[in-house]
């Protein structure tokens, strides 16, 4: 085939702002990233299913604000993220609620910060489970629905620690660290269905668990809160500011929309240079 019988390629794809007709399952979306990716979806035509943690009255705020704003469907799904069951039932009921599921984020997480010999163990098996595991059960969910539809998109929200360590995080760290192996799995089994995954892997971004992350660093550490903002959460990333949640949008679009359909089994650092020390 000679260049002028080839077809226009770039005709059959999506601007990467196009989301109408799709429908995403975001988790840990009321607040920080998670809220910023539903924005973003739906102010880009796409319909949200939001879930996380919070005041009920607040997020039905959320909720109602955004589909106001935005004149896509926003709906909430409470599901624990420690409960696989309510983990699939989420997935459900976005296929039942909005018609399908075109995009899965798994974002929810926690942190806590202490030496590993003084770990509480009740703090590790959570956060493996909120971290990790229930990345595996709406994962294990979503993509019998994708490849149903013959399209989907899936991102895990992993982390520059998914990349390399930092001292007592150890159940953080362990957890993302998974995260990126599991990317990589599940991206090799769907690459025949169009359907892709891929890891966001966001240096220290200003957020609820960021800012109590400087609390607890500074308890275990012994030092002032300026001291652990300055030297220890923006010492790590040589711009020496924190990510902001538009930066991160800016990736997510791209791996959601078809232009990323080669993007698959990556991590995306978005970092201010931190993993490239």
């Amino acid at each position: 085939m000679d260049q002028s019988s080839k077809p226009d390629e770039a005709s059959s794809f999506r601007d990467i702002g196009d989301l109408k007709g799709q429908t995403a399952v975001i988790t840990g979306s009321t607040s920080g990233i998670g809220l910023a990716l539903a924005r973003a979806v739906a102010s880009h035509g796409g319909d949200v299913v939001l879930n996380g943690l919070g005041d009920a009255a607040e997020i039905e705020r959320t909720r109602a604000e955004l589909e106001s704003s935005s004149g896509a469907r926003v709906l909430y799904h409470p599901a624990d993220m420690t409960k696989g069951e309510e983990i699939a039932d989420m997935v459900a009921f976005a296929e039942r609620e909005l018609g399908r599921l075109d995009i899965l984020v798994n974002n929810a997480g926690i942190q806590y910060v202490e030496a590993v010999e003084n770990f509480p163990t009740d703090k590790w098996e959570q956060i493996i489970a909120i971290n990790l595991s229930s990345a595996f059960y709406a994962t294990r969910a979503a993509i019998p629905l994708m490849k149903a539809q013959g399209r989907g998109r899936i991102v895990n929200m992993a982390s520059a620690h998914g990349l390399v360590a930092s001292p007592f995080k150890s159940a953080y760290v362990a957890a993302k660290h998974g995260i990126i192996g599991f990317t990589k799995t599940v991206a090799l089994e769907v690459a025949q269905d169009n359907v892709t995954c891929n890891a966001i892997c966001p240096g220290f971004v200003e957020t609820p668990i960021v800012a109590k992350q400087i609390a607890d660093q500074a308890r275990t550490r012994n030092m002032s809160e300026e001291d652990v903002l300055k030297t220890v959460i923006l010492g790590s990333q040589p711009t020496k500011r924190f990510v902001t949640t538009q930066e991160l949008t800016g990736i997510f679009l791209y791996l959601v929309s078809d232009l990323g359909a080669s993007a698959n089994g990556a991590s995306f650092s978005i970092d201010g240079g931190w993993t490239a020390q």
